[in-house]
């Protein structure tokens, strides 16, 4: 009898259509006590097997590590330790390698393409975000044990902790895939861990005019805006997709230019071949060594950068930030939470205050009129679609007040649907003498769409 299950798969066809038929399966069978005693005693077989070798699990290539792990599960079968059938000894595999070498109950997510975020709210409750909406998955930690292991494996190579001293932390996957990590006495029901997945195929352009990102004449004036150099902050809600925007517009810079990123946690996917890559790090337990964001701006500015591109603007690095986009650091970008153009605005000038520039509103409002040229505004709409929902220029301070010239708006209709259009407000950009390669759309007034383009954008 099966330890798990009766049920055996038909019509064999060889390893690879049985591996794919055993992780098709419902995941149900991970959720049993059974199943994760016999993976837990399985994985300690196996590490004591490699040691009386004299081997690491990470030394060897993952062939020699599934016969290993094979060995022990053959072993035991013969001593009548285990009853497995087909389906149930190869899910037994895939998680006892994914134990030993990978992130354990997390690994099956991370390699599913169409999971974007994964969050875990204690050991046994496990989310994983599809299409912009959540739902729970089936598959769980050990016990609590069991998930500071895991989390201690994300934290360790990467040079961070995480304890009761320092009880959260940012961090990275080694494929760029960012991290946040709570643990008690801060988290009261476990360890809590959020992972916003990396893409391993970077979005470009026509892939966000092809998902309804933005429309075309958008892309074009986005695209032309990058190229011509103009300072561009995005901003947007939490995962709105700022970082995914800013990946994506800064695939038009030139390979010729040096580039200089500042992130918290890296996880821009730049392609250019002159890059290089700041991150912060946090203070130790008696609170020295940190590195701000503030701190590695000032230092990129002695780096020769062509442009700056800051992952998020959070802090008072904000000083740092404009002054280089107006000190002939043209063309660099940066994130920010707001959800409007005109809250960006009103945040960067909070963020200023923090820093401690208390000087006339009029002249602040003017040191940041003239630092930022466009502000592109996404969001994550009811039905989770991500949209650009409005794209203006900073064109000056009129009285106390900024002025705005909004090019692009997307009006959804009917509300909280996610549907909607994309419609071109105004036909002639403010910085239009700068534009290279720049077609103005002609606006087609009886719509309020782009005449010609075939299109107002809806979905």
């Amino acid at each position: 009898m099966s330890l798990l299950t009766n049920d055996f798969i038909p019509g064999d066809g060889g390893p690879e259509p049985r591996r794919k038929a055993a992780i098709a399966q419902p995941a149900a069978q991970r959720m049993s006590d059974s199943y994760q005693a016999v993976k837990a005693i399985t994985c300690a077989q196996v590490i004591e097997q490699l040691e009386a070798q004299g081997a690491t699990a990470e030394a060897l290539d993952r062939r020699a590590l599934r016969n290993e792990i094979e060995q022990v599960i053959n072993s035991r079968s013969r001593r009548g330790q285990l009853a497995l059938n087909s389906a149930e000894r190869l899910l037994l595999i895939e998680d006892v390698e994914d134990e030993v070498v990978g992130l354990g109950p997390l690994a099956p997510l991370l390699r599913d393409g169409t999971i974007d975020d994964i969050i875990v709210n204690g050991p046994g409750t496990i989310y994983a975000e599809r299409g912009g909406l959540l739902e729970r998955v089936e598959t769980r930690f050990r016990d609590d044990a069991h998930l500071m292991n895991i989390i201690q494996r994300i934290v360790g190579p990467i040079g961070r902790r995480v304890d009761e001293a320092t009880p959260y932390v940012d961090a990275r996957l080694p494929d760029g895939s960012r991290v946040n990590i709570v643990i008690p006495p801060i988290a009261l029901d476990g360890p809590l861990v959020s992972i916003r997945k990396f893409r391993l195929q970077a979005l470009s352009v026509e892939d966000c005019v092809a998902g309804g990102v933005m429309n075309q004449a958008m892309a074009a004036y986005l695209t032309s805006a990058v190229r011509s150099r103009l300072n561009i902050l995005i901003c947007g809600g939490t995962g709105a997709g700022k970082s995914t925007l800013l990946n994506v517009l800064s695939s038009c810079i030139s390979n010729k230019e040096r580039l200089v990123t500042i992130e918290d946690a890296a996880e821009l996917q730049l392609r250019q071949e002159h890059v290089v890559r700041l991150e912060t790090r946090p203070p130790n337990v008696d609170g020295s060594r940190e590195v701000s964001a503030r701190d590695l701006v000032r230092n990129a500015l002695r780096m020769r950068p062509d442009r700056i591109i800051l992952g998020e603007v959070r802090g008072v690095e904000a000083v740092e930030m404009l002054q280089a986009m107006s000190t002939g650091h043209d063309g660099s970008m940066a994130t920010l939470h707001a959800n409007t153009p005109r809250d960006a605005l009103s945040r960067i000038e909070m963020l200023l205050g923090f820093a401690g520039q208390q000087n006339d509103v009029r002249a602040v409002r003017r040191f940041v009129a003239n630092s930022i040229h466009v502000i592109v505004n996404i969001q994550r709409l009811a039905n989770g679609a991500r949209r650009i929902t409005s794209v203006a220029e900073v064109t000056g301070v009129e009285g106390e007040a900024y002025t705005l010239n909004e090019l692009f708006h997307f009006e959804e209709h009917p509300p909280m649907s996610g549907e909607g259009l994309h419609r071109t407000m105004s036909p002639r950009p403010y910085h239009a003498a700068r534009l290279k390669d720049y077609v103005m759309p002609v606006l087609d007034k009886a719509s309020g769409g782009v005449a010609g383009s075939g299109e107002a954008t809806g979905w």
